[in-house]
């Protein structure tokens, strides 16, 4: 979701801040950081566990599977928001990095008692992300919110199709991303990283 997010404002949402005032060659490649980071070495991680036969497979249905490549995932989202600290790019982005692994932690805190949707508290986080800059930019982004709170009913009624999920772990998953983000975004606008 964080790579979703920087294509989304780098390249998706025009006419905004992001769009004008970031180089083009700026954006790829906090758009290629971020994304190695929030992707391929957590599924790099969840590879090599499955190869050392430490989770049975990838999908991590178990409850109790979860826990250890969430914790390291979150890990991976804590060094991404570090690498990023002295990079010259805007806090929102900054911002939304450690919001992810905020809430990946929290996430997998609660894992340890009961299983939430991680696609989901993904999903709420982009949501909460496209309310917070949306208000701090003063830039309508409706039609993105009827995107994502489509997006995320679909993926949601493929998790309880896959019997992956009840609803009440959907819902969680999805407020938990929404509030973590907004109330981060909206505490700390004014923070500076440098």
């Amino acid at each position: 979701m964080a790579t979703y997010m920087c294509l989304l404002l780098f390249f998706g949402i025009h006419n905004t801040v992001y769009d004008y005032l970031t180089p083009f060659e700026t954006k790829w490649r906090i758009s290629v950081i971020v994304f190695m980071f929030s992707f391929v070495f957590p599924v790099l991680n969840i590879y090599i566990l499955v190869k050392l036969k430490r989770v049975p497979n990838l999908t991590l249905s178990n409850q109790k599977d979860r826990t250890f490549p969430l914790f390291i995932t979150a890990l991976f989202y804590f060094g991404l928001f570090y690498l990023m600290m002295d990079i010259n790019i805007w806090n929102s982005i900054k911002l939304f990095i450690i919001g992810g692994a905020l809430c990946i932690l929290i996430t997998t805190i609660i894992n340890l008692k009961y299983k939430i949707s991680a696609h989901m508290v993904g999903l709420g986080g982009v949501l909460g992300i496209l309310i917070s800059v949306s208000y701090l930019i003063k830039f309508d982004m409706t039609p993105y919110y009827i995107a994502v709170i489509l997006i995320a009913g679909l993926v949601g009624c493929a998790r309880l199709i896959l019997k992956e999920h009840k609803p009440a772990q959907l819902y969680l998953g999805f407020f938990l991303g929404l509030i973590v983000q907004s109330v981060l975004f909206f505490s700390l606008q004014k923070i500076t990283f440098a």
